[in-house]
Parts: C-alpha cells; structure tokens; sequence
C-alpha cells in the first residue's frame, strides 16, 4: 500500500491539464470498468504531429498499482514498433483531432485480471513509423486519471494548466469552467477567497481576476453532505524583467562562488521573453527569488542562488517562456528519466534519482563543493606526433563492463602493444546508453553509462602514468533533440530548427548529416564550440581532440553534392584555422585531428597549420591482405612529398587500416579473400593473418602517425554490419590467447616498437616507397640507420629489386636472423604473403612479445589440445599450412613414443582434429608433437588420474 501511495504522489503532477489541453475523455470521468473515448489534439503537448496527414496510432499501456514508476506501463499496445497495428489506429474527426474508443471497457480492452488496480492510461501517438510522435508538452507521457470508484470527483477543465504553469498579466480576467461527477454544491475560489458558488450542479463557469504577483490558486471545490472534494489550478502573474549586466566573472552554465552556498546561472536564449531557474531548491516552483535578469544585449539570462547547501546534489530546469523546460547545455551531469535506470550501479555507484513527478524530461545537477580529483601523473609528457601510435576504441565493445575503473585495467595490455595514446569515441552524454556516441545531447557531461566524471579522469591520470596520452572523440557538427539549444529553438510543425535559432541551420548545409548541424559562422556557435574544446584538456586534462565529420563545418551550400562538398572551401579552412588558435591558447601542444576527407589542397593547408587529419587506407590494405592487387597501393598514406605521397611539409596524416567507420580486415580476407592458389588460400585464417602481418609491416613502417582500431591487433574478424551497424559487437579478449593471433599482436607491437625507438621514422635523410602492385618496398635512411622493407602480396611467388641502400649485413628485425648482401639489386624471389624488415644496426625485438621458438612453431599451426589436462581423451586441433599429411606423437617424459595416430594429406589452410584415446596412461605430464609436411611443433599434455 505504501508503494501504490508513493506512486500516485509521483504520478500527480503528471495529470491534470496536460489531459485536458492534449487528450480529452468522454466521459470526463470513468473508472475501470467503464468504456471511454480519447480525443487526441494534434496541435497541442509538444505538437510532434501537428498538421500531420497520414495514419495515426497509439502507443498506449496502463499504470496500475504493480507498476514501479510512471515509465513502467502495463499491457501495452503497439509492442512491435516496427508493424503498424490497425486495432490502435485513430480516427481522424477533423484537422489535427483524432478519436480512440476503448470498449467495452477499459480492464477487458487492456486485458488487465481483475485483481491488479488501474490507475492511469499511459499512452503517446505515433505515424506508423514512429519517426513523429505525439506527447505532452515538454516530450513527456500523456497520463490520463482512471477513476478508483464512483464516488464524488471534480474537475476544472479551465483553464488548460499542464506541467507548466500558466502566466497571465495581473488583472487579467481568467475564465473558469469545472464539472462533477454528480451533482453538488460547487464552490469557486481565488487564494482562498470565494468568487462564485453553484448548488446541486454538475458543472460551473466563473471568472477570477488575479492581482496578486507569483503564484495564485484557483480551487473548485465539489460538496455532497459531509464529503467534499477539490481541484485547483495555479496560475502565476510575472514580475518585471531586470535588466543587470553579467557579474564579474560568469559565464555561460553553471558559477560556482566562494563558500559553497551560492551559484550563478547563466543561459543564452536571445529573444526569449523570461525564464526562471526551477529545481529542487524551490520545488520546481517558478518563484521569483529564481526569476533570471536579463544582459543589455538581451542575448543571456542570469540568477544567483543563495542558501544552498554545500555539497549537494541539486537536479534543476530552465523554465523558458513559461512553456519549456530545459537543462543547462553546459551542466556536466545531467539526469534522464528513461536511460538512467539501466546503468548498473556498479558503473555508477550512487547514482542520483531522477526527481520524478516533479518535472518531465532531461534534467541538469549543480554541486557547489563537489569532491575534487586528486592529479599523480605529473611528469607526463606527450608523443611527439611523428611517434604517435593511437588506439581507437569504443567502451561499450571493449570491456564487458563498460566503465572507466576497467578501461584502466586494459591499460597494461595497451602498454605492452605499444600504443601511445588512447583515443576514446564519444563519452559526452549522448542520446540513449548504448551508442557511438555520434548522437551528441550534452557536450560538456561526461556520459553517465561509463561512469563518474572523476572516474574518468583517473582513467586519463592513469594513462599517464604509462605515458600514453588520451584523445577525445568530439561531436561538434551536429547536436540531437535532447540538446538544449536544439529544443529552444525548434519549429514542431517542419521538426526542423527554427529559423532564428542562434546555433543551428534549418537544413543542413552538406551531405551525410545527422541530427541537427550547427552553423559555424555564427558566433554563438564559435562561443559554444570553443568552451567545449577548452573544457576537457582543462577540466580532465585530455591530449587533444578527433573532430567527427570536420568537414561539415561549413556555411557553403552543397546540401546534396558531394564532390562539390569536398573541393577547396576557404570560409571552412577559416573556421577550422580559428577553432586551432582556440584550443592552442588553452595548449599549445594538444593534439587536432580532423575527419575530413576533403581536396588534398584544403588538408594541406589545415597540416601547414598545425592540425592533423585522418588518412583512410583501409580499402587499399583491405584489397592487398585478400590478394587482389588492383587497387592496393598504400602510397596516399605518406604525407610526404614524391613517392607517390600527399606534399605536405609536416607529419600530420594520420593513417590507419581499420577505423570504426569500416569493415574489419579480417572479416573480409576470411569472406573474400582470393582463392586462386589453394597452397595459399587467403581466405584460411592462418594465411589471413599472415597477410595482415605483412599490411602491417608497410603501414608502421611509414613515417607519420597512425592509428589502430580496437583489437584489430588481433584479427577481429566480426563484420561492422554485425547486429546492425552500430549495434554492440562481441567482445573477444579470448583472441589473444589464440596462439595464431597472439602472433599477429606480437608482430604490431614489435614494429612499433622499432618505429618509436628509430629517428630514421621521424625525419629520414631520404625516404622511398614502391606501394603499387604485387611487390612492394620501403627504404628510409639517416645517418644511423637505414631499413629496408619488401613483401609480396601476391597469392603467387613474384621477384622483387630490394634496392638495399648498402652492401654488408642486414638484419632482419622480425625473424632475428642477419643475411649478407653483396649485390644490393640481386633479384629475390618472395613466397606469397612473405615479408621482410632489415636494418643496417640490429634492433632486438622487445623481449616481452618475443616468442621462444617453440612458442612461434606452435603459433604458427594454431596447435591446441583439449580438453587439458584430461582422464581419458583429448583432441589435437591445428590448421595445416601447406598441403601436407599430417603425423601426431605422444611421447612420455623419458621420450618413449606411447601413441601415434597419422592421418592423409590435406590441403594448406585446412583445419585439423586428430582425436587421441589415452586410456590405460599413468597420470603424468606427456609431449604432443605434431609434423604437417615440414612445418613442426610441440605443446604439453597434462593426463590425470
């Protein structure tokens, strides 16, 4: 009982006018056991479908007494979001208005069993898509009251009062209309004082005249005998706007002042007629101690709030024009009513309530006195660029958990890859919880489903204790409908932004858009855009930034032309050459990345200006890892002048072979690898992997910065359309266990090894590439070392020139072996698939990724053996590399052979079981040794009694 009481208390400030001004009942008053007919006005709540002219539907359930909060509906209609359902189709009666029956009753429409309670229709209104929905005004649920019996109810039906309170001009008249469910003696009053009364009448009109400024109370009070009921109305008479300059010191969001009672809020709204700050420190009250001043220029709106308590969590609103209620764009913590009780605690411990029934959609929170992070990382210092290896990665696919305490345990594995810095996709608050993060909301708040802010910067903290610095993903181009400045300015009828939004364009300017796309030309948009850039390197002390779709930071109209979007745009070099000043005044040395794929004219002048731009190679590498020769050749990812390369002066191309945005080299090398040579059959997974170690030995091998994508260290070969684009993709840290793919993490960390250790990398005397065709090579020389690189990425054995830069010894880095080289042009005839690294001065691999010999021998064939330990069975699993037969030995420790089990040829690539019986074994430690042809390997085998 107390659990029904609390929930009717949550839901009573979700009923009321917001049912009268949106949907109306006929009857005005039903219980469960009634029928009822809704009428849905189009133009009214947030007017998704207002002028709307196809099909509507309802999406409709019931709150009862089981029900756990206002979102959790019952028996709810229109479960498949996907099929429109003809049986909660509404009838359209006129423009906008539409009609629902719900017979014969409302328990047996609902299918609700007689004992659980109705308390409420919940419902909203949708196209058949559910791309236009219909809700109450602020984007919250249409609640409609279900009697609990028949006993006496009243009801004003005017005026309409919804969430929001109604403002009028004092001594405006104010019309009231009210009806009872039976007839009674209806009294009328304004703040207590009785203005009409009407006896045994179902219904009553009068006029009230408030004078009073705040907050007035309109009750009609409905009486039979010695039972009386009521309902009011609370209407507010606004003061005067002040107008005040910004106090010295304040800006936009969120002023903390000295002792931890007071705070200054800030909003930019121009053209707003007022706004009070609402929240849990005046009861979500438009009262006038929070009636916010407004600045000369009448662009920003401000109020200081005194008496809080220091330390506390307040969750607050922006009410603006009496009609809408947002968060502060630039909180940074802001609470959602329908996401945040999916994060587990455990990814957020205390998390704070959603104040429900108190307001409707997101809010923001301010905290005088918060706890403060305590920085260790001191001495770091960042990768020069020219060293810079970067590990793209999305929490939610990385780590089960998906919270910053376990990121920070990743970080070992990181480190010992090499990678020197981090690049985390979005985690400023994005729409929903599981995402990319490319559906930004709140830029400057950290989203809540990978943790606590200051858990994030222990993870940046963390990360520099391991010197590798941490880049933030920024959405800057677009902003979705959660976003404050979006709703504030926003057109229901086109679902576009208004046309005097300070922030926004009404229609994109480019191609590929989502959301909403910010006009950077405007200078509100600029101040907005540079305090998010200032925030995170000051605030979480980040590296730098990775600006998505940078290119759409443009006024010039190309709306549906690509190529016209990607030529030369001088006003876009403009903007982007200011937003760099910006963040090099707050740091100089902070990392800009661009993702901007325009004319190489335009990126040159962004890199001659110190940012950094990406460099997308994963087709090119993609084709020459499955064998297909024609379009694989790397060259565009050198950034350096001939050789094929871009001309730029500055190492600021960062290359990658994989990103988030493409298709996993290894999911395509095993689906359409080249087949043509069954002895080398690319689509084998031991061939691909080799293949993909030999991309990697001509992608860090080329000077510039690169960037790896999560786990691509270890072939993950699960397709980017796996359960939908951006749909969570399985995590597999069980790859790297496989001792073939452990192979390929150790060759990725060994070359960066050698290109961060080798200033050749850095700024050679002379540099060259042949990245075209079958054979390809790279040579670069300094006065210390000179390293030459060859491979052939043909399914076929192919001759290469390898053009060494000098006669003598050569040592080859990867295989620890040296070759003597008398003539540096002598052909060499490369197997497919085959690679080399040499260096004139021996580099050591790093100890902790070289395998021992017997390790590589049994990574190489993949050989496993389970289960291990074992009573009576196990399997030998291994993949043949070449077309061989294959033999498997069990000797005992004293070498005496105890089983032998051969099996016929099988083609290269294929993958073998050899099931061993081991019954009548003492319980011991025993050898397996396997032979496919000349290839080799010896793992243990545990037998238990």
């Amino acid at each position: 009982m107390k659990t029904l009481r609390l929930l009717a208390v949550l839901l009573l400030a979700l009923t009321g006018a917001v049912r009268a001004q949106v949907v109306t009942t006929n009857p005005a008053f039903f219980t469960a056991a009634d029928p009822v007919t809704l009428t849905f006005d189009a133009s009214q709540g947030n007017q998704g479908l207002n002028n709307f002219t196809g099909d509507v539907y309802a999406h409709i359930g019931v709150i009862t007494n089981l029900s756990s909060s206002p979102s959790d509906w019952k028996y709810v209609k229109f479960g498949n979001f996907n099929v429109p359902d003809p049986s909660i189709q509404l009838t359209r009666i006129s423009t906008n208005r539409y009609t629902l029956s719900i017979t014969p009753s409302v328990r047996a429409w609902f299918g609700v069993p007689a004992s659980e309670q109705i308390l409420k229709l919940a419902m909203v209104f949708r196209n058949g898509a559910g791309t236009q929905v219909g809700r109450a005004t602020g984007g919250g649920d249409i609640f409609v009251d279900v009697q609990q019996n028949a006993n006496l109810s009243v009801r004003i039906t005017a005026p309409v009062v919804g969430q929001n309170p109604l403002f009028i001009n004092s001594g405006s008249a104010v019309n009231v209309t009210g009806t009872a469910s039976q007839a009674a003696t209806l009294t009328l009053t304004l703040n207590g004082t009785q203005v009409a009364q009407q006896t045994n009448a179902t219904t009553l009109s009068g006029s009230v005249t408030p004078t009073q400024t705040g907050r007035n109370v309109i009750r009609l009070t409905a009486a039979v005998g010695t039972t009386s009921v009521s309902d009011s109305a609370i209407v507010y008479i606004r003061p005067a706007v002040t107008t005040a300059a910004l106090p010295t010191g304040v800006r936009d969001g969120i002023n903390y002042l000295p002792g931890g009672t007071s705070a200054v809020l800030v909003l930019t709204a121009p053209s707003k007629q007022f706004v009070y700050a609402i929240g849990e420190f005046n009861n979500w009250r438009p009262e006038t101690s929070a009636y916010m001043n407004k600045t000369p220029d009448g662009n920003k709106w401000w109020v200081q709030l005194n008496g809080l308590t220091a330390g506390r969590e307040y969750a607050f609103q922006y009410l603006v024009d009496g009609e809408l209620r947002v968060a502060d764009p630039y909180a940074e913590k802001v609470l959602d009513p329908n996401n945040d009780r999916f994060i587990p605690a455990v990814t957020y411990p205390n998390l704070k309530a959603y104040p429900t029934g108190q307001t409707t959609g997101i809010v923001s929170v301010l905290q005088t006195n918060a706890p403060a992070y305590t920085w260790t990382a001191t001495n770091y210092q960042r990768p020069a660029k020219s060293k810079l290896v970067i590990y793209e990665l999305l929490p939610r696919d990385f780590i089960a958990r998906h919270d910053y305490q376990t990121l920070i345990d990743t970080l070992g594995y990181l480190q010992r890859l090499g990678v020197n810095a981090i690049e985390l996709m979005p985690v400023n608050e994005f729409e929903g919880n599981e995402s990319w993060g490319y559906n930004p909301s709140f830029h400057f708040a950290p989203d809540k489903y990978y943790g606590p802010k200051n858990e994030l910067k222990r993870f940046v903290d963390a990360a520099h204790a391991r010197g590798m610095a941490v880049i933030l993903d920024v959405v800057l181009n677009h902003a979705f409908g959660q976003n404050p400045m979006v709703q504030m300015y926003f057109d229901g009828t086109t679902g576009k932004p208004a046309a005097n939004s300070p922030w926004f364009n009404v229609d994109a300017t480019h191609p590929f858009n989502v959301g909403y796309d910010f006009n950077h030309e405007s200078a509100f948009t600029k101040a907005y855009s540079k305090r998010v850039m200032e925030h995170w390197i000051q605030e979480y002390r980040v590296d730098g930034y990775r600006f998505d779709l940078s290119k759409g930071f443009t006024q010039t109209p190309n709306p549906n032309d690509v190529g016209a979007w990607g030529r030369f745009d001088q006003s876009r070099v403009n903007i982007w050459t200011d937003y760099n000043n910006a963040i090099r005044a707050v740091d100089p040395n902070a990392f800009v990345i661009l993702e901007h794929f325009a004319d190489n004219s335009e990126e040159l002048a962004l890199s001659n200006a110190g940012m950094m731009l990406w460099g997308n190679l994963n087709h090119n590498y993609n084709e020459a890892t499955m064998g297909w020769l024609a379009n694989s050749n790397f060259s565009w990812g050198y950034y350096g002048a001939g050789n094929g390369g871009r001309g730029w002066t500055q190492p600021n191309l960062v290359t990658y072979m994989e990103s988030h945005d493409e298709e996993r080299l290894m999911f395509k090398n095993i689906t359409y690898g080249n087949q043509s040579n069954p002895a080398h059959d690319t689509r084998s997974l031991p061939v691909a992997l080799a293949r993909h170690e030999a991309a990697a030995a001509f992608f860090f091998t080329v000077p510039g910065p690169k960037m790896i994508w999560q786990f691509g260290e270890t072939g993950y070969d699960v397709s980017i359309d796996f359960n939908g684009r951006v749909g969570n993709k399985p995590i597999r840290w069980s790859d790297y266990q496989d001792p073939n793919r452990r192979k390929l993490y150790d060759v990725y960390s060994s070359l960066i090894a050698l290109k961060k250790s080798q200033p050749v990398f850095d700024n050679p005397t002379s540099y060259a590439q042949q990245l075209a065709g079958a054979a390809k090579s790279i040579h670069l020389s300094d006065a210390a070392q000179k390293i030459t690189i060859i491979g052939n990425f043909d399914v076929t054995s192919t001759t290469i020139d390898p053009a060494f830069q000098q006669t003598g010894k050569w040592y080859d880095y990867l295989k620890g072996d040296s070759i003597t080289v008398t003539n540096v042009n002598a052909q060499r005839t490369l197997q497919p698939g085959e690679y080399h690294v040499y260096t004139t001065t021996r580099v050591r691999r790093p100890a902790t990724v070289l395998a021992s010999k017997a390790a590589q021998q049994v990574a190489a064939l993949g050989l496993t053996v389970a289960p291990n330990p074992t009573a009576s069975r196990a399997t030998v699993r291994l993949t043949v590399p070449t077309a061989a037969p294959v033999t498997v030995s069990v000797r005992n420790v004293i070498g005496r052979e105890v089983r032998r089990v051969q099996q016929a040829a099988r083609p290269a690539g294929a993958t073998v079981e050899v099931p061993l019986t081991l019954d009548g074994l003492a319980a011991g430690v025993y050898l397996v040794n396997v032979q496919a042809g000349s290839a080799t390997a010896t793992t243990r085998l545990v037998v238990q009694p």
